[in-house]
This record gives C-alpha cells, sequence and structure tokens, in this order.
C-alpha cells in the first residue's frame, strides 16, 4: 500500500467510487480509496438499485439525468455490466394537490430538455396494467427511470477509477485523521499511515464516526428501510416487455419489476430511525430482522393499489439502514472551517445521485468551483447550530414526507422553533406566522383574529394572500416595520480591509458613511453573492447578504484570508429592524430627534434611537423610502418599543416575508437563489451595473467578467406582467415565445400595490424588448405575459432616493 496520495477516499460505496471514478476522468490519478471492508459493504449492497430524474430541485434533477447517462459510459468504458433496465416511470397523482406537483414539474422539465410527459388514468393502465386507477387524476411519465445492478455498477465505477490510475484499497480500516499545520492530512489506518493532501469522508452509514476524527459534525442519520421482493407472478413474466416502475405517493410506495415477480419499498409513517448513538464498526453485510408490522398499513393500500400484490407471495424482505440529510439532499463540498477536508455524504439515491455528486465534488476539488449552482447539496447549506437534537427530528420528518407533495409555500414543523430572536413572543403576540432559515424562525405575516395561524400549503395563492396585501399596502401607504435579523452580517475590520474588500469584491468599495451594493464572483465569473458593504471608517465594515448562506460565505472568506485584515460573522451579534414607507423618515425622526433630511440614499451612520446606539443606513429592499437599523440583540426590544410608540400614531404596521417578497417585485428586484446564484454571471442578471471596471485592481472574476463585457451574455433576466388566475409564478416555469420554450422563470409572485401577477425570468437577448409577447406555462396551463420594463412603483426611484 502507498504511503501519500494527493486524495484519500475514505468509504467504498457507490458514491466513494463515483468520487473516485471522476477525480481520474478530470485528471487526477493519485487518487486512492480506503475501504474497511470490501466494496458496497455498507448500504450500497442491499439498494433496491432504482434511478430516476424527478426531483424538486432543478440542480438535483440535472445531476441526476447526468447520473442516469453515465452508466452507459461506464459500460462502454470497463466492459462491466450495471445491469441497466430502462423501463421507465410513473408517478401517479390521487388528488388535485398531487397533480398540481407533477403539472409543475413537467413545466420544469420542457427547460430542462427531459422528456417526461402527464398521461390520464387510461394511459396509466395501459402502461401499467396492475395499477388499480380508482381515484387516480393522471400521471408523470419519464422514460428514464429504470434500476440497475448496485454491485455491478460499484465495480464498474471501481474498475474505471483503476483505470485512470486509482489505487483501491479493502480491508483496510481508518482509525485516525489527523491535520498537520500545512493544511494535508495524515489518514492513519490498521494497514499504515498514508499522507494525503486531500481528505474525501464517503463513509456512508459511518460517515458521522468519521467525521467526528476530524472534529467534523455532519447533519445526517441512518434509518431503517424495508422492501419486498414477491414470488414468480405470471402476469409480469409472461409480458412482452419489463413492467414499468410504478411511484405511488399516497401508498408512500415504489414498485418495480424485479426478475419475474415485483419488488415494492415503503416510505412509512411508523418509521424507524437506526443507530441514534452512532454505527458500529461491526455492522456491515447484513440485514436487520424483518419488520413486517412496521409497514403493515403500506402494505395494506400497496394490496389496494396493486391487487396483485394480494396472490402473491413473499420470496424475501430487504430491511437496511439508509443515510439521510434532514431536507433529504447530499452533503457534499469542503467542510466549512477545515482545509482541504471534504464531504460526500448523505446520498440516500446513490444510483440516482452518485455520479453526480461525484462530478460536482471532482470538479470543485480540480478546478475550484462546480460547472453549476450546487448549493442545494453544499454541506455549507447548514451552519455550526445544526446539532443532532436537530437533526433527528428532521430526518425522520422527511422520511415520513418522502413522497409527500412538495409545496412552495410549506414550512414543515419539526425540530421548530429552534433558534429565535428576542422579538419571538412579541410577534408571536402580535400573530405571526412563522417560517424558518438557516434554523431561526422568520415572520413570513401576520394574522389578524379570525385568520388562520397556519398557512395552508398550496400551489396556488394561498390562505395568506389577504394578509400579504394588507401589510404591503401599510408600508406603501404609510409605514411598516420588519426585522432584519434574517441578514448575513459580517464586520471586516484592519488596515487592509479596503484592499482586501477590493479584490474579493467586484464593485465599489464606498468611501466612509457611505454604503454601496456588489456583486461578489467566483474566478469563473460566476455569482456567488449579492452584497451591500457600509463603510463605518477606513478601518470598519460592515458586509450584509443571504442569512442563509453564512457559512458559505465565511468558507470563501476564510480560503482568501490576508494578514492585515479580519473577517467576523456577526450575524447573531448585530440585530434590528427596518422601517419602509413614506412616513419612515417621521418615525425615525421621532426616535431621535434629530432632522434627517441630509441623509442621503446610500448614507450610513451611528445615532441613537431612543436608549438604544444603532448603526442605521438607508435603504430598503422594499424600493421605498426606508431605513435598516442595527443594535445589539439585548437591546432590541428596547429599540422595538421606540419605534413602535413613534411609529404606531403614524399608523405603523409590521409585515412579514410574504410582503417583502411581493414589494420587491414592485421594482423588478432580484432573491439570492432566485435571481442570483452560482448558475448565472453578473451580465445576465443585471448585476454587472454594480461592477466597478474602473478600479484599478485585479479582483476575482474579472477576467471573466471583461470577456463577457465584450461578448455580452446569450440570455438576460426580463420581468413579465402575467395574465395569471389564481396561482403566480414560483419559480422555473417554461417561458414560451412563437410556440418553443425559450426561457425561464427565475421567481415570481402578485404585486399587491400593483394588482398584477409578476414574473421574472430568462429569455434570449435578442429578444428583450418592451411588449414582447410570451406565454408562461404554470401548472399546466398557457398564461398570456407580456415583458415590461418599467417598474410598478416609484419607476424614477424618486421617494427611495429623494
Amino acid at each position: 500500500m502507498k504511503t501519500t496520495t494527493r486524495v484519500a477516499v475514505i468509504g467504498g460505496g457507490v458514491v466513494g467510487c463515483s468520487v473516485l471514478y471522476h477525480l481520474t476522468k478530470l485528471g487526477w490519478s493519485d487518487v486512492m480509496l480506503l475501504e474497511r471492508s470490501d466494496l458496497t459493504s455498507g448500504s450500497t449492497w442491499h439498494a433496491a438499485g432504482g434511478f430516476h430524474t424527478l426531483n424538486g430541485d432543478t440542480n438535483m434533477a440535472a445531476l441526476q439525468g447526468y447520473t442516469i447517462k453515465l452508466y452507459r459510459e461506464l459500460e462502454a468504458l470497463t466492459g462491466l455490466s450495471c445491469g441497466l433496465h430502462h423501463v421507465g416511470g410513473l408517478t401517479l397523482a390521487d388528488n388535485q394537490d398531487r397533480f398540481d406537483m407533477i403539472l409543475a414539474e413537467r413545466a420544469k422539465h420542457r427547460f430542462m430538455g427531459l422528456e417526461t410527459e402527464v398521461i390520464g388514468p387510461d394511459e396509466i393502465k395501459k402502461r401499467a396494467p396492475i395499477t388499480n386507477i380508482n381515484g387516480i387524476v393522471g400521471a408523470l411519465f419519464d422514460p428514464l427511470d429504470g434500476h440497475l445492478d448496485p454491485s455491478g455498477t460499484t465495480h464498474a465505477y471501481a474498475k474505471a477509477a483503476r483505470m485512470g490510475g486509482a489505487s483501491i484499497e479493502t480491508h483496510c480500516m481508518v482509525r485516525e485523521t489527523n491535520q498537520r499545520p500545512d493544511g494535508s492530512w495524515d489518514v492513519v489506518t490498521d494497514q499504515g499511515t498514508i499522507h494525503a493532501e486531500h481528505v474525501v469522508n464517503a463513509g456512508g452509514l459511518w460517515a458521522r464516526e468519521v467525521g467526528a476524527m476530524a472534529g467534523v459534525y455532519l447533519p445526517l442519520h441512518p434509518m431503517e428501510h424495508q422492501y419486498l421482493v414477491t414470488d414468480d407472478l405470471p402476469e409480469i413474466y409472461e409480458r412482452d416487455s419489463e413492467h414499468p416502475h410504478v411511484l405511488d405517493p399516497g401508498g408512500e410506495s415504489y414498485l418495480r419489476q424485479e426478475g419475474r415477480g415485483l419488488c415494492i419499498g415503503f416510505y412509512e409513517q411508523p418509521c424507524r430511525p437506526w443507530a441514534v448513538n452512532g454505527t458500529s464498526w461491526d455492522f456491515g453485510a447484513e440485514l436487520l430482522p424483518d419488520d413486517l408490522d412496521k409497514i403493515e398499513q403500506s402494505i395494506a393500500f400497496a394490496y389496494d393499489r396493486f391487487p396483485i400484490l394480494g396472490t402473491a407471495g413473499v420470496k424475501r424482505v430487504i430491511h437496511g439502514p439508509f443515510t439521510f440529510a434532514p431536507d433529504g439532499n447530499p452533503l457534499v463540498g469542503p467542510v466549512p472551517g477545515l482545509r482541504n477536508y471534504w464531504s460526500a455524504c448523505g446520498v440516500m439515491a446513490g444510483f440516482s445521485q452518485g455520479g453526480g455528486v461525484g462530478l460536482m465534488l471532482a470538479q470543485w476539488m480540480i478546478e475550484g468551483e462546480t460547472e453549476q449552482n450546487t448549493f442545494s447539496l453544499d454541506i455549507a447549506r447548514y451552519g455550526k447550530w445544526i446539532s443532532p437534537g436537530y437533526t433527528l427530528p428532521k430526518v425522520i420528518e422527511f422520511y415520513q414526507k418522502r413522497f409527500s407533495v412538495s409545496y412552495p409555500n410549506e414550512e414543515r414543523p419539526a425540530a421548530r422553533p429552534n433558534r429565535t430572536t428576542p422579538m419571538y413572543d412579541i410577534f408571536s403576540r402580535m400573530g405571526a406566522v412563522w417560517g424558518q432559515q438557516f434554523g431561526l424562525e422568520v415572520v413570513n405575516y401576520f394574522a389578524r383574529d379570525g385568520e388562520p395561524d397556519y398557512e395552508t400549503p398550496s400551489f396556488r395563492r394561498s390562505d395568506a394572500f389577504a394578509a400579504t396585501g394588507r401589510e404591503v399596502r401599510g408600508v406603501r401607504e404609510g409605514v411598516g416595520i420588519n426585522e432584519v435579523q434574517n441578514f448575513g452580517k459580517y464586520r471586516v475590520a484592519g488596515d487592509h480591509a479596503r484592499a482586501w474588500l477590493d479584490r474579493i469584491m467586484a464593485g465599489r468599495v464606498p468611501q466612509p458613511g457611505r454604503v454601496s451594493l456588489t456583486p461578489m464572483l467566483s474566478p469563473k465569473g460566476r455569482l456567488i453573492g449579492d452584497f451591500t458593504i457600509s463603510c463605518l471608517s477606513e478601518t470598519e465594515y460592515q458586509l450584509t447578504a443571504s442569512y442563509g448562506a453564512q457559512a458559505f460565505h465565511m468558507r470563501w472568506f476564510d480560503q482568501h484570508q490576508e494578514d492585515g485584515v479580519s473577517v467576523e460573522n456577526i450575524s447573531d451579534q448585530r440585530t434590528g429592524f427596518q422601517i419602509a414607507g413614506p412616513k419612515a423618515r417621521a418615525v425615525l425622526e421621532a426616535c431621535t430627534g434629530t432632522d434627517l433630511s441630509d441623509m442621503k440614499f446610500l448614507d450610513v451612520r451611528h445615532m441613537r434611537v431612543g436608549m438604544t446606539d444603532c448603526i442605521v443606513q438607508r435603504l430598503s429592499y422594499t424600493g421605498d423610502l426606508g431605513y435598516e437599523i442595527y443594535c445589539d440583540p439585548m437591546a432590541q426590544r428596547q429599540l422595538w418599543a421606540t419605534l413602535w410608540a413613534a411609529g404606531e400614531p403614524l399608523g405603523m404596521v409590521p409585515f412579514g416575508m410574504r410582503a417583502m417578497m411581493s414589494l420587491r417585485l414592485d421594482r423588478f428586484f432580484g432573491s439570492w437563489l432566485r435571481e442570483f446564484s452560482q448558475d448565472y454571471t453578473p451580465a445576465e442578471t443585471g448585476l454587472d451595473r454594480f461592477i466597478s471596471f474602473k478600479k484599478n485592481v485585479d479582483f476575482i472574476g474579472r477576467e471573466a467578467a471583461e470577456a463577457e463585457r465584450e461578448t455580452g451574455p446569450s440570455r438576460k433576466l426580463a420581468s413579465f406582467e402575467v395574465a395569471a388566475e389564481d396561482a403566480d409564478v414560483q419559480g422555473y416555469e417554461p417561458i414560451w415565445l412563437d410556440g418553443a420554450v425559450r426561457g425561464f422563470c427565475t421567481s415570481g409572485g402578485y404585486s399587491h400595490h400593483a394588482g398584477k401577477s409578476i414574473a421574472i425570468g430568462f429569455v434570449p437577448s435578442d429578444r428583450l424588448a418592451e411588449g414582447l409577447e410570451a406565454e408562461i406555462e404554470i401548472l399546466g396551463q398557457m398564461r398570456p405575459a407580456r415583458l415590461i420594463t418599467t417598474p410598478l412603483f416609484d419607476p424614477e426611484g424618486e421617494r427611495m432616493r429623494g
């Protein structure tokens, strides 16, 4: 066994072997994999082996599509069979909400180039004749769905990796991972110590234990999962072709042909977590005891949906553990706070996602960034606040909701409330209906007496519609107040702070007392942040950005740390409120006893508001006259009392994120992970107007941004007025021009101020023109849309800037 390597991958399941293969595919041959037993000896060997492209997250769906298409390439490369069965798959809808979901998914697939189709009950019966179609509204058919041989596929990855120069050591138990001062690692095994530049944790069922060796907590947990294989059935083996997969969300089951019989698995409600206190190193190629009582209700439902099962004998029961993250997506990427330590864990759908995960991680390691937005699987989507006490109930919730309808406005309740601000009880008494972001409770809207205190999940306009409209009108006609806790906030200080910001940020760094807006770019010119920079002095700055991107952004800052500058995450050390609307200045003047007519748009200053020392800056995401007021969390309740006492006589209303997202549409303001993400560039999104090409600094991403400036982007964001009915754009709906899909929506909603449905999305740059006629597909309906360029509120920015 060699004693040095560029990369040591720990774990020999399908994900570890995929990572190893993709590292060699992209050019790194000095890589090795360490497996404590045999390849596939974790959860890989007993997996059902199904694969599909359906995923509510379009980036995950794209990775799944890549994975599925990769298998033929692996077979051709290695000469090994993956045991592929491309039989197609049906996802059944037994009520209107489920049907709305598959209509929304089908719309997304159009711009992704996936050839899925929505079919009715009669067609379902033709394709899957064993299905009882009573109560079925329709189904989504995906021709790429299928299944494979888990062992054969894993060994194909392994052989392909070896062909690329990788080495694989089985029966090699990792005991310790110890980091050297230079950032490299000593991986201590029972066969000796290996010095590795990088370590990849692909430990699967043992990922928590492997992470603990490096002092890392990975938010994942194994769950028991059970599926059955029937005896031979003539209705199956006498068919001319293999039976397609059938996913029955209503029955929490998936079904496919297995040899001459059927395989059916369940995501049952009385589910059971496994190895709560840690996975034993002695566990391996064995199964858990059968527990048919746990899936009794699911089996009964399946017998009704697929009556053939009632006469089928059970050949075997497979009951084994799989790992899940709290939201069901993988945990991939560089682990924040550690150098050269990478995660490839929590991949519960390894044969749908493993190839894409391997590709993304290899690109990340070798090229420094991935070709597409990876935030939905980035381990940095969770922060230091997460704990096993949070992870376990969220994983159970995800398992139970695995086949539930995924609504765009759904707020799932497990492990909540978790993190709250000092305003939680005050806002709750005022009727707050809460959402959450990055573990923090955030007000979505305020319900009045007689209104529901829970927003019913829906693809259509929800029961929050009236309350949201009321809050929007309160802001536009008077003054509204909203917390600023859910901004990520960073203190940048030191003699070299300005120079460092000039290199990290693409935009202008403001002078003392001023604020600027700037994109932050990757080396390839992709958006990795949209920031507000507030210059408090020549040596101290406050940055604000998305609250949910804290770990993501701090990892980037840490990777680019320099002497003479300190960067501190103060997201939870600095809180406060924003006030917005035509009476906002009057409220602030009443609280400060100061004439603020000289405080210009994008000014920032220290100010005493009542008894509270604050940082106040003049800007607002509402697009209205507004101020952001920051204070110490210990003073937040006093600051609230001061602002509310001054504002209540002027009709001040509290407002939440539902109103905020409606207000921003009036000015066509983009939003992080909607209009702005790693998928897009500044020129595509319009953020190039904030890039300072005049500054004499080689800022990160400058070369790529200048190249795009010369050639121009092929697509650009545009805003549309949509002739919607009871459903507005949520995101990723296709935009049709001249009878063809030519773009897609990034977000949208209802402008309560203008009384119009608005969509924002990408269209070809050469088609941008006021009044462009288009159609946007919303829940299967083609809705007329018209491109608009004049903001719906304060088009000249007079109120915002005046």
